[in-house]
């Protein structure tokens, strides 16, 4: 007999003997002598090996087929003797499973705080794309190709720019959402940007490479550092309690003119490290944003800030390092 009839008879014994299994007992039998170390079929699996070489793939390829037709037989014979194949079977008196609860990531939660927050004093917020063109995430916040600034901010371009062919990039800040706006709208304009963010930081326990930002703008007629500094003290204030002190320190930002940065009293907050603390920038925003978008500078003014929320969230619950917030640990993240 040759393999291939012995294959043949293989495959009409084993169907037949599994299809007769009378009970689950006489079909483990069954597949102890086709399925089995000693059985049938790694017996004759073995014999390949023997044939011819120019045989082997065609034999081999034959084995297989055998095999899978025996498992298939034998899985509908044994689902015809298990509980599975009928109704499913429940102990109605085991007590039942509770459905955990979700919740919001801290990092939403100081989100809808801050934003919160915004919405008291009559600012909207605004959503725009993560991937960006250099246009809305550079050129037109003052920030030209060659601007040194652009080396602390570039960040993953992508291959394809868009249908204008401007390069497109992940967008290093919600800066690119002021712009987006001033460019639709006209003034004024009281808008808060959350969003998520891309720059080229080491990651270690205070940085990220993506983070989260809220940044916020006001055009109007006449605005002043001083509606600035009156809405940075009331916001912090009612972020971090009212006996929250702030300073705001010269600093640059290319996009607003007079730029600053704000610190906040580190032992208000009950931080006794260090005495103050750097928690966000803000300016008045550059004439030459307003002409980037097609508004006159002598006839309207405003201000900007941008803050990390991840930094906030450190602060409000006492977070030391800004990895836990994205490690997905349910220990970390039930706490709040």
């Amino acid at each position: 007999m040759s393999f291939r009839d012995e294959l043949e008879k293989l495959r009409e014994s084993g169907v037949a003997s599994i299809r007769a299994s009378a009970d689950a007992a006489s079909l483990e039998e069954a597949r102890v002598k086709y399925f089995g170390r000693q059985g049938l079929l790694p017996e004759i699996m073995k014999k390949i090996g023997k044939q011819a070489a120019s045989e082997k793939p065609e034999l081999g390829r034959m084995a297989n087929e055998v095999k899978k037709a025996l498992e298939q037989v034998f899985e509908e014979r044994r689902l015809q003797f298990s509980d599975d194949a009928g109704a499913p079977s429940y102990d109605w008196s085991l007590p039942g499973r509770p459905a955990g609860l979700g919740r919001l990531h801290p990092i939403t939660q100081t989100t809808q705080r801050i934003i919160e927050i915004f919405r008291k004093i009559g600012f909207e917020v605004a959503d725009g794309p993560e991937v960006e063109t250099e246009f809305f995430c550079f050129d037109a916040l003052n920030t030209p190709a060659d601007h040194p600034a652009r080396d602390l901010q570039d960040t993953l371009y992508l291959a394809r720019p868009d249908g204008q062919g401007n390069r497109r990039l992940l967008r290093t800040h919600t800066s690119s959402v002021q712009i987006r706006t001033l460019v639709k709208q006209p003034p004024p304009i009281r808008i808060v940007a959350p969003g998520r963010v891309y720059r080229r930081d080491e990651v270690d326990a205070t940085h990220a490479a993506c983070f989260h930002q809220v940044e916020g703008l006001y055009v109007d007629r006449d605005v002043s550092v001083a509606d600035l500094k009156g809405t940075v003290e009331y916001f912090f204030q009612e972020l971090l309690g009212r006996g929250t002190r702030t300073r705001m320190r010269p600093h640059f930002f290319p996009y607003t003119e007079p730029s600053f940065e704000i610190d906040f009293s580190a032992e208000s907050a009950g931080i006794r490290k260090k005495e103050w603390l750097e928690i966000a920038g803000c300016g008045m925003v550059h004439p030459n944003v307003f002409k980037a978008v097609g508004h006159d500078p002598e006839e309207w003014s405003g201000w900007a800030f941008g803050l990390g929320v991840e930094r906030i969230a450190m602060v409000l619950y006492g977070v030391n390092d800004i990895r836990l917030f994205y490690e997905n640990d349910q220990r970390f993240l039930h706490q709040f």
